[in-house]
């Protein structure tokens, strides 16, 4: 850890606390929180995603939503993308622009919640765009494993209903989708 965070800073990120060992037993890290402009990490973003495995996070302040369009542009594949915004929907026109570019950053997009751990479930995605998976069971020879290899699985979590796709929404968009509704196929609409 203290290599990645040290990286991290040499790359033009300030420490803002931690970033340095703890006091446990073994290898023991403080937890560390740096911060960067957006303008900073738009010059140097490979460097700036280097990992630093363990306690420690990264903000990249924006200066407006078009640069922090920009910004998760430059990302590259995550597990979770997380979006807090306004409870009425007041901000959806950044919302709309934000997600759009996330949408093809992350496998789990939430919306107003923080990411959980991994369900075991049909709707549960641990995955996302390289690097952020590359399942075992999608083959380079044959369809249709062959095509599946090269999609990008996504999942939606906590996204309000106004926000998701038409397919996923709760009113079936043509009443003749196939879709799973708790492990079972169907075309009707979802009841809540």
């Amino acid at each position: 850890m203290a290599g990645g965070v040290s990286a991290l800073a040499q790359a033009g990120a300030e420490i803002l606390t931690g970033g340095k060992p703890g006091g446990g037993k073994g290898h023991s890290y403080a937890n560390t929180l740096l911060r960067v402009s957006g303008k900073a990490f738009l010059k140097n973003p490979h460097a700036l995603q280097a990992e630093a495995f363990g306690n420690e996070s990264l903000l990249v302040e924006a200066g407006s939503v078009e640069e922090a369009a920009h910004i998760l542009s430059h990302l590259e594949g995550n597990l979770t993308g997380c979006i807090y915004s306004h409870t009425q929907g007041a901000d959806d026109p950044a919302y709309k622009l934000l997600a759009a570019v996330l949408r093809q950053k992350v496998g789990r997009l939430l919306n107003d919640k923080m990411p959980t751990g991994v369900a075991v479930s049909p709707a549960m995605n641990h995955g996302g765009p390289f690097p952020a998976t590359s399942h075992p069971g999608f083959t380079a020879v044959g369809i249709p494993a062959s095509l599946r290899r090269f999609a990008m699985l996504a999942c939606y979590d906590s996204v309000r209903q106004a926000r998701l796709p038409p397919a996923l929404k709760d009113k079936n968009p043509t009443g003749k989708l196939w879709r799973q509704i708790d492990g079972q196929w169907s075309t009707q609409d979802v009841s809540t």
